[in-house]
């Protein structure tokens, strides 16, 4: 029997036709049930023929060849660090901080330590342990790795309960601010496309046209740069992962310095001087930050709303830009 941890490649044969895929990979792995091998089908860890497969219900047939990786299992529960906060607002109930770029939310595989996270459990003490689960205690939303900008962490259970019912009505002001390539037309619109993980790509989003969840994005342009770029407004009607990015992308016009929804796009910054392009070139992550969050406080009822400026890095990005 294969150990569990790692990669393995196993074959349906006659006596598994039939099977669920979560239940036929569980008897192949050997030592992990099917609750374990479920969400790991659902993360996408599961290939059929180099393509993912992430319905664990899927019945399996004679002859076909899945792989499947586990990852290394890990101590569950994170440390606390010390590690310096931009706290914007804070009180006995929830905590808003302004992320920088990457530092990333919740421990996960490659990154377990130096989270968000982590410096909560420094900040909050025991308060903050076991809200919302023991690997992300307080969170009720993130926003990526590279993306900077301003969240809400939840420091009790009664602000936990009620911050994930306004994310979950949507009744939470978002606005994001990116600068994407291209002049668009129009100059404000609404983007509805569901996502869903991209069938040939585990590691990105796409719009679907069947399946994924439903998503929507309203957009409205600042500023044009020439016809190469342009700072835009994003407000989301919905939270889904990597959404903005997705869907700017799906419009064409990804996102400046995006490296997963963005193909090389510099051949429209040939006209401008070399100290600006090379300001322009190297930027290293996708630019985008959380600019508004605003929400009525789920305990005491009164209305919040924070905003958080550029960091100095976008800053000069735009600087370039304009000239």
């Amino acid at each position: 029997m294969p150990s569990p941890e790692g990669t393995h490649q196993v074959e349906v044969s006659e006596n598994h036709v039939g099977e669920r895929l979560d239940r036929f990979l569980a008897e192949k792995l050997g030592g992990l049930s099917r609750n374990r091998v479920k969400p790991l089908v659902k993360d996408g860890l599961a290939l059929l023929d180099g393509v993912v497969v992430n319905d664990p219900s899927r019945r399996v047939k004679l002859g076909e060849i899945y792989q499947i990786t586990v990852p290394e299992a890990v101590d569950p529960d994170p440390k606390p660090q010390n590690i310096p906060l931009d706290i914007v607002f804070e009180d006995e109930h929830l905590i808003v901080v302004n992320k920088p770029a990457r530092m990333v939310v919740h421990p996960a595989a490659g990154n377990w330590s130096g989270t968000l996270v982590n410096a909560l459990l420094f900040h909050c003490g025991d308060s903050l342990s076991g809200i919302g689960g023991v690997k992300r205690p307080g969170i009720v939303h993130r926003i990526d790795k590279e993306t900077s900008g301003l969240m809400v962490v939840a420091k009790t259970d009664a602000a936990h309960q009620g911050l994930a019912s306004l994310f979950e009505t949507h009744d939470i002001e978002r606005t994001y601010r990116a600068i994407v390539w291209g002049r668009l037309y129009p100059t404000s619109g609404r983007i509805e496309g569901n996502i869903g993980r991209d069938p040939h790509n585990r590691k990105r989003m796409t719009v679907l046209t069947s399946g994924g969840k439903h998503a929507v994005t309203h957009y409205k342009v600042e500023e044009n740069f020439d016809d190469i770029a342009a700072l835009v407004t994003c407000n989301l009607e919905t939270g889904r992962t990597h959404q903005i990015r997705v869907h700017m992308g799906h419009i064409g016009h990804p996102l400046v310095g995006d490296p997963v929804y963005t193909r090389p796009k510099l051949s429209r910054i040939k006209s401008l001087p070399t100290a600006r392009q090379n300001v322009i070139r190297k930027f290293p992550r996708q630019a985008l930050h959380a600019q508004t969050l605003g929400f009525v406080h789920p305990v005491t009822s009164k209305p919040l709303k924070f905003e958080a400026e550029f960091p100095s890095d976008i800053n000069k990005l735009l600087a370039a830009f304009r000239g």
